[in-house]
């Protein structure tokens, strides 16, 4: 098969969560296990750092892939779903995984994993980890698709565990409450290994880490509380941010990044944790300031992450973002805020806007009108090109019923013609709401 016919069979024949949802949940790890023992279990032989969260957690990988390229290592990087590219899930050095390891791995794999029946998503883990061991990484930074407890990729046992944030999203697999996500998030700590929690929504969480942490006999690091935003400035190229070290007042820390969503301080507070935790409990990875400040500057360039409050244009003024749920949608907004602040928009704001239909469109539309910049934008409703998406129709009935100004679209690129006919200079088109709408977006660039 080729590559092409290759990705067909798979797309075909394996659920997958990102096209069709829960019908491709799975609510064990024992198809992973199964798969893993056809594969002589190369998540043995690899050493890992694995990043739950609800957001950031994609932004924070790539940041750690980048500061352990910097230092010289092999950096084998797991992380779902893709943008534009199925191979953008698995690579080494920001290089992508080849088309024909796929088609061979898939080859040799297909009738022992047919009779497995995995997930579309167990599958990917299967071949990331088979490419990690084969190719000799030196550490491979994976990322939890969904959950953690129960996520295919629990089945590492990691140098560092990662949770970014606990938020509400998945409640139909993970729980309606933050104690619950975050019992489920908690899963990927492990026994006395590291564990770093980027920042914390109220005391039943940080319990939940702290109690969890203690079982396991697990160092416990908050990065929230270790380091501290002081400044920060913004250009389309770079987001300068200063710290405050809690427990160092003499090492604070300035970075520069090449991430620029105003949310990214966070993502680099918890980074900067994490090597703080390398430092003390794996000091075998050498890695030092100058490292982790070239790490931080060139993530676009070492990992090719895409979609994180990328501009697309200049004029007209067009950016996407990922954001896709409720504190997601908050982060937007924020970095809305700035735009005005920046004086990058100071006319209309024309907000393409698609969603799943596993998301709480209500909250995300209380959201929108919470704040003025979105109470007053022009809505282009669409829907991102998958069978999980919520109809154009639908979303715009909802914005219309708020009194939101809103045209209803058949696709993402008849949206963005739309708007950009409407477009006057000090205007800001903005495409978001789905990871999946930037995908489409990001295919018109």
């Amino acid at each position: 098969m080729t590559y092409t016919d290759t990705l067909t069979y798979l797309f075909a024949r394996l659920p997958m969560f990102q096209r069709i949802g829960a019908a491709a949940y799975k609510s064990d790890l024992d198809n992973t296990y199964a798969l893993m023992k056809v594969l002589k279990n190369p998540e043995k032989n690899l050493v890992c750092i694995h990043v739950a969260g609800t957001n950031g957690k994609g932004s924070t990988s790539h940041l750690l892939a980048s500061i352990l390229q910097e230092a010289g290592y092999k950096v084998g990087l797991y992380t779902s779903p893709h943008l534009l590219d199925f191979r953008e899930r698995v690579k080494i050095n920001g290089a992508m995984i080849t088309e024909q390891y796929v088609v061979d791995f898939v080859a040799k794999n297909k009738n022992e994993f047919e009779a497995i029946e995995p997930s579309f998503f167990e599958w990917s883990v299967a071949l990331a980890f088979d490419y990690f061991a084969t190719q000799n990484v030196d550490i491979a930074v994976i990322e939890v698709g969904l959950g953690g407890r129960l996520d295919s990729t629990n089945v590492i046992t990691p140098l560092v565990s990662v949770i970014t944030n606990i938020g509400i999203d998945h409640v139909q697999f993970l729980g309606d409450t933050f104690t619950a996500i975050a019992t489920e998030k908690a899963g990927v700590i492990k026994a006395s290994t590291p564990v770093v929690i980027g920042e914390v929504a109220n005391e039943d969480v940080r319990n939940v880490f702290v109690t969890t942490a203690r079982n396991n006999n697990a160092p416990l690091l908050f990065a929230h509380e270790t380091y501290t935003k002081i400044t920060d400035s913004y250009t389309d190229d770079a987001l300068k941010i200063s710290y405050l070290n809690a427990n160092n007042t003499a090492n604070n820390v300035a970075v520069t990044c090449d991430l620029t969503g105003v949310y990214q301080h966070k993502n680099i507070a918890t980074v900067l944790t994490v090597c703080d935790a390398i430092k003390k409990y794996a000091p075998q990875f050498r890695i030092n300031n100058p490292t982790i400040l070239r790490g931080i500057a060139h993530v676009k360039r070492n990992t090719g992450l895409l979609g994180r409050w990328q501009v697309l244009s200049v004029n007209p003024r067009i950016i996407a973002d990922t954001g896709h749920n409720e504190d997601g949608i908050a982060e937007v907004l924020q970095c809305l805020e700035r735009e005005i602040e920046l004086k990058t928009l100071t006319g209309t704001l024309h907000f393409i806007l698609g969603v799943v239909n596993d998301k709480d469109i209500n909250k995300m539309i209380t959201q929108l009108k919470s704040n003025a910049i979105t109470l007053n934008a022009t809505y282009y409703t669409t829907q991102p090109n998958i069978p999980r998406a919520l109809s154009a129709e639908t979303l715009h009935k909802n914005l219309s019923v708020e009194n939101l100004k809103s045209s209803c679209n058949t696709s993402v690129a008849s949206a963005l013609e739309l708007a950009k006919a409407n477009y006057i200079l000090g205007d800001l088109i903005f495409v978001g709401g789905s990871t999946f709408m930037v995908a489409d977006a990001l295919k018109l660039f």
